[in-house]
């Protein structure tokens, strides 16, 4: 079964809070036997040149067998990361369909089928984030992210608030968005080592993981390394150096499921914690995920996912949430059918 047809779109959905709408680009994969598979790719492209982009890569990918994944990494067309990750998404909900089985049992059969999810609450001041805080762990959020404004008075003093305003309920993750300098962030990790955190993700603007390893000595904040892993050589670096005993895996930055599955088996073997973390979706690439998920042991702390916050998705069906969890889609494929009449209305042109 060969790849025949390929199709990009730009779509675009609201919030359910205030905040920039999500917007991703849609990615259609065709076979020759009349079968499509859907991926989903967070790429900063516009509407515009979504035609010279199709253009440019069809004939690279026209005729190549759908099961061909391994080889489909080494391509220089799919160097760039999201746009490999969202290819090879399509092509494994194409594999899933040829073969009638969802993701999770092509790599290597369903271990959980409800998926725990961690949230990030929106900028905003500290009571409006602990207010929201608490109306997200009412819904069952187990693990809730706040993001670096960089202004660390600031940050410090919202963690507290949260904290506070969750009583335990749920566990916190700082995402320092790689904003701060090495001695903002060990004055910084001082003020939050009685906070409680599950670990303090990417503090650092520089991305060198030996400075990264050097704040780790200095604190007992676990640290979490997110922007700097590309790939599983980035993870096994990150053990080797003790940068931190968790990274956060991206889809989109290290290339797709595949890839990821092979962070996973290094941080395993390396007996650090991984978790998965990425853009909002707008519905597939959260089911991709939630496949991944479900087939990998390993992940199992709460996974980065915005999928609450949509007014509405692209999906025939919206994924199940329940108390803080996605059910895990039991379809052909990643397990979910696209409806092309919201593709349509929420197309970008």
């Amino acid at each position: 079964m060969e790849i025949n047809d390929l199709d990009f779109y730009l779509v675009e959905i609201e919030r359910t809070e205030p905040g920039e709408p999500i917007r991703a680009v849609l990615i259609r994969v065709a076979s020759d036997e009349g079968l499509e598979g859907w991926g989903e790719a967070s790429i900063p492209w516009q509407a515009e040149e979504l035609s010279a982009r199709r253009n440019a890569l069809l004939p690279v990918l026209a005729g190549r067998s759908i099961f061909d994944l391994e080889e489909l990494h080494t391509l220089p067309s799919l160097r760039q990361a999201a746009l490999r990750a969202g290819v090879e998404m399509a092509l494994l909900d194409l594999v899933g369909r040829a073969c009638g089985q969802p993701l999770c049992l092509l790599l290597g059969g369903s271990y959980r089928r409800w998926i725990p999810l961690a949230v990030r609450l929106s900028h905003d001041s500290p009571e409006r984030l602990a207010q929201l805080a608490r109306e997200l762990a009412d819904q069952g959020f187990q693990s809730q992210i706040i993001s670096a404004s960089g202004r660390p008075e600031h940050d410090v003093q919202a963690l507290r608030a949260v904290r506070e305003s969750l009583g335990g309920r749920a566990e916190l993750r700082f995402d320092g968005m790689a904003m701060y300098t090495p001695e903002t962030a060990r004055d910084l990790c001082a003020e939050l080592e009685y906070e409680g955190l599950q670990f303090f993700i990417d503090p650092l603007h520089a991305s060198e993981l030996y400075t990264i390893a050097s704040l780790a000595r200095q604190t007992n904040v676990p640290l979490a390394v997110g922007r700097a892993i590309q790939g599983p050589a980035d993870v096994l670096a990150a053990i080797r150096c003790g940068a931190a005993p968790c990274v956060v895996v991206d889809l989109s930055r290290v290339g797709g499921i595949i890839p990821a599955r092979k962070c996973a088996a290094v941080a395993e073997a390396g007996r650090i914690e991984v978790v998965l973390g990425g853009s909002p979706s707008l519905g597939i690439a959260t089911a991709a995920a939630a496949g991944l998920v479900a087939a990998t042991p390993v992940l199992a702390s709460c996974n980065e996912s915005a999928y609450h916050q949509l007014r509405d998705d692209v999906l025939a069906e919206p994924l199940e949430l329940v108390d803080g969890m996605i059910a895990l889609p039991q379809g052909p494929g990643l397990g979910v059918e696209v409806d092309r009449a919201k593709v349509e209305r929420y197309q970008v042109t």
